[in-house]
C-alpha cells in the first residue's frame, strides 16, 4: 500500500471534526477522519476529488 502523506483540511474545526488529505500518490486523493487515523480510507480519483471540492463552492 502507498504510503499517503495526509493534510488536515483547511475546513477543519479546533473541537477535533477534521479530514485529512492525502494527495501525494499519483491518480488517488485519499480521505480520513483524523480521529481514527487507522481507520477506513476514503479514495478517490483526482477527477472526482475535483468534482466533489468543486459542488462545495
Amino acid at each position: 500500500m502507498p504510503e499517503f502523506d495526509f493534510v488536515k483540511s483547511s475546513y477543519s474545526n479546533t473541537a477535533g471534526e477534521c479530514v485529512e488529505v492525502a494527495r501525494n500518490v499519483p491518480d488517488v486523493v485519499a480521505i480520513r477522519d483524523s480521529k481514527t487515523p487507522d481507520g477506513p480510507l476514503l479514495r478517490l480519483t483526482p477527477c472526482a476529488w475535483a468534482e466533489f471540492t468543486a459542488s462545495l463552492d
